[in-house]
Parts: C-alpha cells; structure tokens; sequence
C-alpha cells in the first residue's frame, strides 16, 4: 500500500462507517491503475528511512503495507533479514520480481495492517513509507505496529503531511470526489500531534521534516500518470461524469503549475513528509 491515497467515495451522512468495509473498498483501489508506475520513484525515500532507522545487518525488519517494496529492497541491501507485506497481492508480486532482479532474499507475505499476522515482539524494526498512515483504523494500525516490535525496538515511518504538496493534492480531490464522513485523514499521520496521540509517551520519537521532489516532464505529464496508475485518482475520476473529470483534472493542473519549481515546462515539486523513528 505503499503510499498517497485518499479512501474510495461513501455516502456523506454516514457518521460511524464500517471501517472494515473502507478498508475493503481501499483495497480494491489499490489494486486499480498500477502503482508501481508511481511507487517505484520513491526509491530514494526508503533508503533515508533506513538510515534514520539505523537498520543494520541481522536486523528482522518488517515492512508495513509495503506496495511495490521500496523500504523492503532498501532494507536488504543492508544484509537485514526482511519480511514485505501488503494487502494487495499484485503489489507483492511487483515486489518480489524486483528483489528477484536485484538477487535480494526477502520473505512475502499477504497481509494485513490492521491485523498482523505475526506473534508479539516478533522484529527489531517495522518499517513503512506512505502506506501504514493509510489504514482507516488509525489506532489500531498504530497498536500492531508498537505490538510486534521487541522491546528496545525502532519503528521508521515516512508520513505526508497536510500543509505539504500532497496534502493540497488531497484536497483538490476532496473537492471533486469526498472521502468518507467519519474516517479521519491519513494526513493526520503527517502531524506531531497525531503522532503522539498514537504512540503516547512511553515511546520515544525523532521527527524530521524532509522531501521528497516530484520530477515530471510537465504538469499534464503528472496529472495524465496519476490519472492512468495512481489508484486513488484513477478511481476518482471513474466516479465522476465528464464535465466533473475536466473539472478534477483542470484543478490538478492549476495545483501542479503554481507549485511548480522549475521555472519551466518539466515539472520539480517538493513534496513535505515526516520522517519519523520510534523507539520503544
């Protein structure tokens, strides 16, 4: 699952949705498109996370709603003893043929954030960029996180923030297309606030404000990908009709072009994340 989403579209009156049936619909948002088109350019994002992480040889990481195994191949590359997982099996797949290529050994497994299937204090480090902050249930995302991690353990996270280029990218959408009532933003993972709410005082936490630069040939370049790969916007527009498709992709543009660094047509968009180690 790694990383940028928004939930697929509910009714607006609905004030306690069945976070298991959000969770669902996201899954088969994921699978939709083919977000590897997108993941794998967030290549450099993983390997500062492991850094930060301080991930060494011998280390029993596991990679939370890992998508196409970014933090799971970077991680390997350090001699760590990795275990990758999401809840979308294509992503695995994409996943496993790249650490195939790569000659790196690492352990797949379908699953769930939400619902590990792995015993208490199972790893070192857990590990997950743009994916585990998407989980509807954010507590309990939280609370399987902190409950396989042995104690003295570290988890990494990489977090979109709201005020940054992808929390705007989220509103934009929002505009067109509204997430479910009730469920709270995936952004929030982005704040330090909401950070503490999740992991409370007994654990430790180091945050640091990075980016990460979109590189695109140009401003319909970006929309024309996220629109064709990109499930949560290639499920967007799908539930609109067409003058609400021109209208999504007209506010994306008008977002991309004033966000735009290059001074030129090819596109360069510093995108704010959290980069986020927690300690046990």
């Amino acid at each position: 699952m790694s990383s940028l989403t928004m939930p697929l579209p509910m009714p607006t009156d609905v004030q306690h949705p069945d976070l298991e049936a959000v969770k669902a619909r996201q899954q088969v948002m994921w699978a939709s498109g083919d977000y590897g088109q997108i993941g794998v350019r967030l290549q450099v994002v993983g390997e500062s996370l492991c850094e930060a992480v301080g991930i060494g040889a011998g280390d029993k990481v596991l990679d939370v709603a890992a998508g196409n195994g970014n933090v799971s191949l970077a991680a390997a590359r350090r001699f760590a003893d990795v275990t990758s997982t999401d809840y979308v099996p294509a992503l695995l797949e994409q996943a496993r043929m790249r650490a195939q290529a790569d000659r790196l050994p690492i352990t797949f497994q379908v699953a769930d954030a939400q619902k590990l299937p792995f015993p208490d204090a199972s790893f070192d480090v857990a590990v997950s960029t743009f994916g585990v902050m998407f989980a509807p249930d954010q507590i309990r995302a939280a609370s399987e996180l902190t409950r396989v991690v042995k104690a003295g353990g570290r988890i990494g996270l990489a977090n979109w923030t709201p005020e940054g280029f992808v929390g705007r990218m989220f509103k934009v959408v929002a505009r067109f297309v509204p997430p479910p009532a009730g469920v709270e933003s995936p952004v929030l993972w982005g704040t330090v606030a909401r950070l503490k709410e999740l992991f409370g005082n007994a654990f430790d936490l180091q945050i640091e404000r990075r980016h990460y630069v979109f590189r695109y040939r140009s401003a319909e370049h970006f929309a024309d990908e996220f629109r064709r790969y990109y499930g949560p916007i290639h499920k967007a527009f799908a539930a609109l009709d067409g003058d609400g498709q021109r209208a999504l992709y007209d506010g994306l543009i008008d977002l991309l072009v004033s966000e735009n660094r290059n001074g030129g047509e090819a596109l360069m968009i510093p995108g704010e994340y959290l980069e986020v180690v927690v300690t046990r």
